[in-house]
């Protein structure tokens, strides 16, 4: 903005000029108000100019169709799509979303600051906006093993880049009620740089919650239930309602929404697989979903626009209103929010389902410091051994469609040796966490029920947040081969079964991306999902993200690191074996 382009945009604004574009025949989806009317919009420089009757050089008819803000996601991780930025971009423009509020945790946890740079410079000058929050927890706890260790020091001259809004996350929470002083400085940095402070308060109670909002904490994704999403909203916090991959939260939560506090909710997906967002969407699919469940149509558009804009204070995007962005959607329908076009900027970069004028973008060179990221030494069955004393073993239940999972205890049969031996019939199977950042040598060894494998084994290193080899499986043989597999595409997923690699994704960049095209992953994750269902995995989820997050040891109730099985209510490792003590 500068003062010849503040004077152009009032003149149009009051009719002395032309606007470079007018919007006629549209019905202005009004967030302010929660209602639609009828209306010319003027667009100068790329910018919203007024809202009236306007003249223009160029007319857009909108031919009856709704106008729209365009879509922001208040909280997500470009790396759990396992595409770059610029084909991260491709695939939310076809879906509405302009905007993004990005968490780098993951390739942070990987490879530390070279990473955050990575994703900065990346999503630079590409067609959607990315904006960042740091990552607060890396790594996640203190005894965890991620390949990179950030404190208060990395962080703090990010916050002088200007699309860096704040500090993510916030998951550790008994280091913010014990005022460990590295999660103070970091929550310090954030306060004298006048940024945002996001929340991880999964499993926390009503009470607890005042040990994050007295820390400036003002967000929170982790909420499951109606119950929980009111308690955070009643402390002050932004509700932010999320439908990932894993974690599907949206429908579970949208009765603690009413018309009185719509306005301090906004929708995010966290965590969402490229197959997901291309075959069911992004941020217009939580707005379908709120829709179908009784939300009214402008109130779940609100939710989506001006109301994740206000939570970061980005004051000039989520609205059709002077002096704000012209982001927008021209929408055929209002309860279906079927995409018409999408403008970003003022400009058509969507239109029927194609991207318009997309740049050409390759990868900087800086790429070739986030390759070569798996180092573990090659495994032997030795290695995925579980002795046992006795037949009861506590074991990880998982919840399908959730981060959290189940503490159980279960009889288990064992080998001759005294060593577990996985089970179909009783859905009993091996998971391993082997570190890969450093070659250490760790091996935490668990049993994982729920994930229905009748045959084979899958391993991947997208395992959050430390991101190290997981593998599930039924047989010892096949789980080497999966771990060996890895090793030699340099990260990524894979499935094997009866001693062949039936199908993988190659992830070389930190063990998370991929160099390739959204089209070309997007194949890879079909073939996957193909070879899945032929070793018997549910349908019902997604196993791989499922597995990815039985590794995360500060979401309830147990969890698995490569230290051993963590009970994350206590807050310390405990054995597999029952009859054992600590």
């Amino acid at each position: 903005m500068n003062a010849a382009m503040l004077s152009r945009r009032i003149s149009v604004a009051a009719g002395n000029e032309p606007a470079d574009y007018v919007i006629k025949n549209g019905k202005i989806v009004d967030v302010f108000n929660g209602e639609i009317y009828e209306a010319d919009v003027a667009i100068v420089d790329g910018y919203f100019a007024g809202i009236g009757f306007f003249h223009g050089k160029t007319i857009i008819d909108a031919r009856g169709k709704y106008i729209s803000p365009s879509f922001i996601d208040g909280h997500v991780h470009i790396e759990s799509t396992m595409v770059c930025p610029a084909e991260f971009a491709k695939v939310q423009l076809l879906h509405g979303v302009t905007t993004v509020v990005t968490d780098p945790h993951e390739i942070a946890n990987v490879t530390g600051i070279t990473g955050i740079e990575f994703m900065l410079e990346t999503t630079e000058g590409i067609p959607l906006d990315v904006y960042f929050m740091l990552p607060s927890c890396v790594p996640a706890t203190s005894f965890e093993h991620a390949g990179a260790n950030l404190e208060s020091d990395d962080l703090r001259p990010f916050y002088q880049h200007p699309r860096v809004l704040g500090l993510a996350e916030v998951m550790n929470f008994p280091a913010v009620l014990n005022g460990d002083p590295s999660m103070l400085a970091k929550l310090t940095d954030a306060h004298l740089a006048n940024k945002k402070i996001d929340g991880h308060a999964a499993g926390l109670t009503e009470e607890q919650l005042n040990v994050y909002t007295a820390a400036g904490i003002q967000t929170d994704h982790e909420c499951t239930t109606a119950e929980e999403a009111s308690a955070r909203l009643r402390k002050g916090m932004y509700l932010m309602l999320r439908e990932g991959t894993a974690a599907k939260d949206v429908r579970n939560l949208l009765p603690a929404v009413t018309s009185k506090n719509a306005h301090r909710c906004l929708f995010v997906t966290d965590d969402r697989h490229l197959d997901d967002i291309l075959q069911e969407g992004s941020i217009d699919h939580n707005v379908r979903l709120s829709i179908k469940a009784g939300i009214p149509a402008e109130t779940a558009i609100q939710m989506a626009t001006l109301n994740a804009a206000e939570c970061f204070g980005l004051k000039e995007i989520g609205a059709i209103a002077g002096g704000y962005k012209a982001d927008f959607l021209l929408l055929t329908d209002l309860d279906d929010i079927i995409i018409d076009s999408v403008y970003k900027n003022g400009k058509l970069v969507v239109e029927k389902g194609e991207l318009i004028n997309y740049p050409e973008s390759t990868l900087p060179n800086s790429v070739n410091e986030l390759v070569d990221s798996i180092h573990f030494p090659i495994l032997k069955e030795s290695d995925l051994h579980i002795p046992l004393t006795g037949h009861a073993a506590n074991i990880i239940t998982i919840i399908p469609n959730s981060l959290l999972t189940i503490h159980d205890t279960a009889e288990v049969t064992l080998d001759e040796k005294g060593n577990f031996l996985p089970s179909t019939e009783l859905d009993l199977l091996k998971l391993a966490v082997v570190e890969r950042h450093h070659s250490t040598g760790q091996i935490g060894l668990g049993i994982v029920k729920g994930l229905g494998l009748t045959s084979g084994a899958i391993a991947t290193t997208v395992s959050h947040d430390s991101h190290n080899l997981m593998i599930a499986g039924v047989n010892d043989p096949d789980m080497l081969m999966a771990s060996q597999e890895i090793k030699n595409m340099q990260g990524g997923l894979v499935v094997v079964n009866d001693g062949k690699v039936i199908a993988r994704l190659d992830l070389p960049i930190a063990g998370l991306m991929s160099t390739k095209s959204y089209e070309d992953v997007y194949t890879s994750l079909e073939e996957l999902n193909a070879a899945l269902l032929t070793i018997g995995a549910s349908q019902h989820f997604n196993p791989f993200l499922t597995l990815a997050f039985l590794a995360l040891p500060v979401i309830p109730e147990l969890k698995l690191t490569v230290q051993g099985l963590f009970n994350v209510s206590s807050f310390q490792h405990i054995p597999v074996d029952v009859n054992e003590t600590d």
